[in-house]
C-alpha cells in the first residue's frame, strides 16, 4: 500500500471531522474571521500535503557514491567544548532563577499568571517539542531512513482543527488546572483519580525516556556512565523549575528554542559548504533518504504504517490533547487567540523548521558518506555527534552541543512543571482542600525535586532497549492509546458516558498490558507488518509490534467506549455545558463571571495607579480594577468585563502584564487611568514608568 495515501486519507478523515465541528459552531465559513480560520487550516494543510507529495514522488538527481577517501575525523573531546557547555549550563540557571520571581501562587508557578505572547508560547512549545530524545533519536534514524524519520513533524496538523475549535477553548475558559480536573467535571471523582494514576505513569515514564536519552547522549560524548549523566543534567532542570515554575521553564526555553533552531541549520550550512552547496548535499543524500515516507510495512524495527498511528495518531493526540506540560503552555497565554496563533505559528512555520533540525546531523551524515568524506562503518547513535565535530571548531562544536544540552532539558523541565501540577491538584489539594497557596507551593517544588529523582530511577527500563527511538515509540504507542479515546470521546460525543470512560481507560490499558505478554493477539491489526525477534525476557514482548501497539491500544479502547456507552445512561447536556463541543458560551461564562464571546478590543494607553488594598474576586480568582469612565468609554468596557493590562513593551511577550476584573468605573478619575490591585502594579509597572497598555477580553 502507498503510505502517502493511506497517511492522508485516514489523517484527512481526522481532519474533515475537525472542520466539521469548527463549522456547526461558526468557526470556520466563507466570511470574516469564519474565512480566515478556513482559508489557514485548509492552507496549511495543504501547504504540508504539496511538500511531502513533492519528497514523496518529484523525480531527483542523486550524485554517484564516492569511495571513502581516508578524511581523518577529529576526535569528539575537547576542552573548550567542555567549557562552552559548562558556561550554558550556568547560563540557564541564571535565566530561569531570574525570570522565576514573583511566584505568589500556584497559578503562577504552573502557569505563568496567563499572561504570555503567542509568540512566546509558540518558541517555548518548540524547544518543548524539541525535546531531550530529538537530536539522538532523529538524528541515529535519519542516517538510516533519511528525512521520512523527522516527517511525523509535519503530521500534527491533521488534529489542528479539532485542538484550535474544539478542546482549546474548553481548556482554556474552563479554568481547570490539570486534566484529571477536566474528567471530574466532565464525569465524576472516581474517572479523575483513574487519569490521575495514568497520566502519572506516562509523565513519569516520559521524564525516564528523556533521562534515558541524556545518559545516551553524554556517554557517547563524554564518556559518563548514563545513570551519572541523566543525574547531572536533571539536576539542573529541576533546580530552575523548582524555583522559578512555569515562567522559568517558559523563558529558559524560549532561549533554548532559539539555540536548537540556530544550532541546527549551522549544522545544515556547514554540511551544505563543504559539499559544495545545498545542491551537493541534497544530492548527495541517495533517493530513498529523500522520501517523505519509508516502507509501508516491510521492515519490523521501523515501517511507515506504524510510525503513523503511534506517533501521528496516538501520540499527537496525547500531546495536544492530555500533554499537561504542552498544555500548561497553551493555558499560560494571556488570551484564546494567543493560544492559537502560538499553535499556528508552530505547527506551518516552526514545526517545518524543526523536521530538518532534528534530523540534520543524520542525513548531513549520511551525505557525507556518500560522498566519501566520512567512513561507512560510523554507528548510526553516533552520526550526529561525528558530522558536527567533522564539520566545526572546537568552538562551534561546543556551541552546538550545548543546543544538543537545551534539547536535552527543554522537554524534562516542562514535564516536572506539569507532574507537580497533577502531584498538587489533584492527589495533595483534594485531600488538603484547606490548604494555602505557600502550602501548595511548597508541595510543588518538593514535587519537582522528588519526580527528578524518580526519572533517574527509571532509566534502567528503558536501556532494555536497542535505541532511544524503540524505547520512545514503544512506551507512548503501549500507554497513550486508552487516555486519548476516552479525552476525545469526552470532548467530541456528548453522549459518552461516565461508566465508558472508566471502562475505556482501565479495559483499553488492560489490553494493552495483555498484548506485552501475548504480543500475537496484535497480529489482525498489524497491517501486514511481519513480528520482529525478541529475547525471552518477561518483558520482551513490549518490542513486538511495538508501533502497531498503538492502532491496537485506540481499536479496542474505541470499540469498548462505543459499546458500553450505548449501554448505560448519559449525563443531562445541562451538567457538562463548557465542557464539551458546541458550549464554548458556557465557559466563556464560568471564566469571566459573566456572558461574553470570543473577541477582544484594540489596545488602549493608560496610566497605572496603585490601589490600597489587594482585593481577589471570589469566583474568578481574579483581582479587582477600577479604571476612569474615559477609559471605560474608549474600550467600550463595563462593570464585569476582563481587562488585560500590560508595560508598553511589546517585546516582553507578557512578562509584565496580568489580567484583572473590571469592578468600579469611577467617574472622578481624569484621563485614561487604571487603578492596579498592589501585586499587579508590582508585576507590571516600576517606579519610573507608569504608562501601561490596556486590553478588554470577551466582551459581551
Amino acid at each position: 500500500m502507498d503510505p502517502f495515501l493511506y497517511q492522508y486519507a485516514i489523517g484527512g478523515s481526522v481532519f474533515l471531522m475537525g472542520m466539521l465541528y469548527a463549522w456547526r459552531q461558526g468557526y470556520v465559513g466563507f466570511s470574516g474571521a469564519a474565512l480566515r480560520n478556513l482559508l489557514i487550516s485548509v492552507g496549511g494543510l495543504g501547504f504540508l500535503l504539496i511538500l511531502q507529495g513533492y519528497m514523496q514522488y518529484a523525480p531527483m538527481t542523486t550524485a554517484k557514491a564516492v569511495a571513502y577517501k581516508g578524511t581523518k575525523v577529529p576526535p569528539l573531546g575537547h576542552s573548550l567544548t567542555y567549557l562552552i557547555m559548562v558556561g550554558y549550563f550556568v547560563i540557564i540557571l541564571v535565566i530561569g532563577t531570574f525570570f522565576g520571581k514573583n511566584q505568589k501562587s500556584t497559578k503562577d508557578f504552573f502557569f505563568g499568571g496567563q499572561r504570555f505572547s503567542w509568540w512566546l508560547i509558540g518558541f517555548s512549545l518548540i524547544a518543548t517539542t524539541i525535546g531531550s530524545h530529538s537530536f539522538v533519536k532523529y538524528s541515529k534514524v535519519a542516517y538510516k531512513y533519511g528525512l521520512a524519520s523527522s516527517q511525523t513533524y509535519l503530521n500534527d496538523w491533521f488534529w489542528i482543527p479539532l485542538v484550535l475549535f474544539g478542546w482549546l477553548p474548553i481548556l482554556y475558559f474552563s479554568r481547570i488546572t490539570s486534566i484529571p480536573e477536566y474528567f471530574e467535571r466532565r464525569f465524576n471523582p472516581l474517572t479523575r483519580k483513574v487519569v490521575t494514576y495514568l497520566l502519572l505513569l506516562y509523565l513519569v515514564g516520559y521524564v525516564g525516556v528523556n533521562l534515558f536519552t541524556m545518559g545516551k547522549a553524554l556517554e557517547i560524548l563524554l564518556g559518563w556512565h548514563v545513570l551519572m549523566a541523566a543525574f547531572v543534567v536533571a539536576s539542573v532542570s529541576a533546580v530552575y523549575v523548582t524555583f522559578g515554575g512555569q515562567t522559568s521553564v517558559i523563558m529558559t526555553d524560549l532561549f533554548q528554542g532559539v539555540m536548537l533552531l540556530a544550532c541546527g541549520l549551522l549544522i545544515v550550512y556547514l554540511g551544505a559548504e563543504y559539499l559544495g552547496g545545498l545542491k551537493g548535499l541534497w544530492e548527495h543524500l541517495p533517493r530513498d533518504h529523500r522520501m517523505a515516507f519509508a516502507n509501508f510495512n516491510k521492515d519490523p524495527s521501523y515501517h511507515s504504517v506504524g510510525i503513523f498511528w503511534q506517533d501521528a495518531m496516538a501520540n499527537s493526540a496525547m500531546f495536544y490533547f492530555l500533554n499537561q506540560g504542552i498544555l500548561m503552555r497553551f493555558m499560560a497565554a494571556r488570551s484564546v487567540k494567543d493560544s492559537r496563533k502560538s499553535m499556528i505559528a508552530m505547527l506551518l512555520i516552526l514545526m517545518p523548521i524543526a523536521a530538518v533540525v532534528v534530523a540534520s546531523g543524520g542525513w548531513v551524515a549520511k551525505a557525507l558518506v556518500h560522498a566519501g568524506y566520512l567512513p561507512t562503518g560510523i554507528k548510526p547513535a553516533e552520526a550526529f555527534f561525528i558530522a558536527s565535530r567533522f564539520l566545526s571548531t572546537p568552538v562551534v562544536f561546543g556551541l552546538i552541543m550545548a543546543a544538543l544540552t537545551a534539547a536535552l532539558m527543554s522537554t524534562v523541565d516542562s514535564l516536572i512543571t506539569a507532574i507537580a501540577a497533577i502531584v498538587v491538584n489533584d492527589i495533595y489539594k483534594p485531600a488538603h482542600p484547606e490548604a494555602s497557596e505557600p502550602q501548595l507551593l511548597k508541595v510543588a517544588r518538593i514535587s519537582s525535586i522528588s519526580i527528578t529523582m524518580i526519572g533517574v530511577a527509571l532509566v534502567p527500563v528503558f536501556m532494555m532497549f536497542d535505541s532511544v527511538y524503540s524505547a520512545h515509540g514503544a512506551f507512548t504507542a503501549a500507554i497513550t492509546p486508552p487516555l486519548v479515546v476516552a479525552l476525545l470521546f469526552g470532548v467530541f460525543w456528548r453522549r459518552y458516558t461516565t461508566a465508558a470512560a472508566i471502562a475505556t481507560m482501565v479495559g483499553g490499558m488492560f489490553f494493552v498490558i495483555l498484548s506485552v505478554f501475548f504480543p500475537a493477539i496484535i497480529s489482525p491489526f498489524a497491517h501486514g507488518v511481519p513480528m520482529a525477534k525478541i529475547g525471552n525476557g518477561w518483558l520482551e514482548g513490549a518490542r513486538q509490534y511495538k508501533f502497531m501497539r498503538a492502532f491496537f491500544g485506540l481499536g479496542v479502547s474505541a470499540l469498548i467506549g462505543v459499546l458500553v456507552t450505548y449501554m448505560s445512561q448519559p449525563k443531562p447536556l445541562d451538567t457538562i455545558r463548557g465542557l464539551v463541543w458546541g458550549t464554548i458560551p458556557d465557559a466563556i461564562k464560568h471564566y469571566k463571571g459573566s456572558a461574553g464571546l470570543e473577541q477582544e478590543s484594540e489596545w488602549a494607553q493608560a496610566t497605572a495607579s496603585c490601589g490600597e488594598v489587594e482585593v481577589i474576586d471570589k469566583d474568578t480568582d481574579l483581582p479587582l480594577l477600577t479604571v476612569s469612565r474615559e477609559l471605560a468609554d474608549e474600550l467600550q468596557a463595563a462593570k464585569g468585563d476582563l481587562l488585560y493590562v500590560s508595560d508598553p513593551r511589546w517585546w516582553l511577550g507578557g512578562l509584565r502584564s496580568g489580567h484583572g476584573l473590571l469592578t468600579q468605573v469611577d467617574e472622578e478619575l481624569e484621563g485614561n487611568i487604571v487603578v492596579l490591585s498592589p501585586h499587579l502594579d508590582e508585576i507590571i509597572t516600576r517606579p519610573s514608568q507608569k504608562d501601561v497598555r490596556v486590553k478588554k477580553f470577551y466582551g459581551a
